[in-house]
């Protein structure tokens, strides 16, 4: 894909992937194949929520406010932190691999979740998991619960389209999760938009717990999400 493809564009300027996205998801499929300057386009578009595209008579502005999903593989050969099968990669293959996507970059993916394979014990166990109607029902909650918390502000809807200054007003922390915070982001070395981002995935999981207040266990838990990261993740 090129640049123009995802962010549009062209002598007669038509929208791109990511406007085609916008008030929708957008997959990306092997997030590192992809080429790094086409991934750089979409930062700008990611922290905005529009795209513009400018020519020498004319400058258009497209909306782009999209959930973005991507997937990659561990490594190239697909195996890194396999609990049965053995990285084949060699020494600092894995964080070349990685560092196909910058750190800016990731700094606005939320969620950064690895996915293990599933053995086929638990594939056909007959343990009782949360059916998918109760995780909807909780969602639905949880989205009721931000329509109300955001009434009367335009084009605000929910947690993610928070700006750093509401991000203070509204997420209150206890003393407690500053601390956890304040050695988070010295052991991770993480930056004041990956700070951010954190203290608006724990607002939604306190939301989805039904709570006022975010706790301590919801830092925890978004913190846990920011695996990518950690600097000994692909060491």
């Amino acid at each position: 894909m090129t640049d123009a493809g995802l962010v549009g564009g062209g002598s007669n300027p038509q929208p791109g992937e990511i406007s085609l996205a916008h008030n929708g998801v957008l997959f990306l499929d092997e997030l590192p194949e992809f080429k790094r300057t086409v991934l750089e386009v979409m930062r700008q578009p990611m922290e905005e929520r529009c795209v513009t595209i400018s020519r020498s008579k004319v400058s258009i502005t497209y909306p782009a406010s999209f959930m973005l999903v991507a997937s990659m593989n561990p490594c190239p050969c697909g195996y890194y932190n396999h609990p049965e099968k053995e990285c084949v990669c060699g020494p600092g293959v894995v964080q070349k691999y990685l560092n196909k996507i910058s750190g800016p970059l990731m700094d606005r993916i939320d969620l950064h979740v690895e996915v293990t394979p599933v053995a086929f014990k638990e594939l056909s166990s007959s343990r009782k998991f949360e059916t998918s109607e109760s995780i909807r029902a909780r969602v639905i909650q949880a989205r009721a619960i931000q329509e109300k918390r955001f009434e009367g502000k335009a084009n605000l809807y929910s947690n993610a389209q928070m700006e750093p200054q509401m991000v203070e007003e509204i997420c209150t922390i206890t003393d407690a999760g500053k601390n956890l915070l304040s050695r988070a982001m010295q052991k991770l070395n993480l930056s004041a938009r990956a700070y951010n981002r954190i203290i608006k995935v724990a607002r939604t999981i306190a939301d989805l717990a039904g709570t006022e207040e975010i706790k301590t266990e919801h830092l925890a838990e978004a913190i846990q999400f920011r695996s990518l990261d950690r600097e000994d993740w692909a060491m």
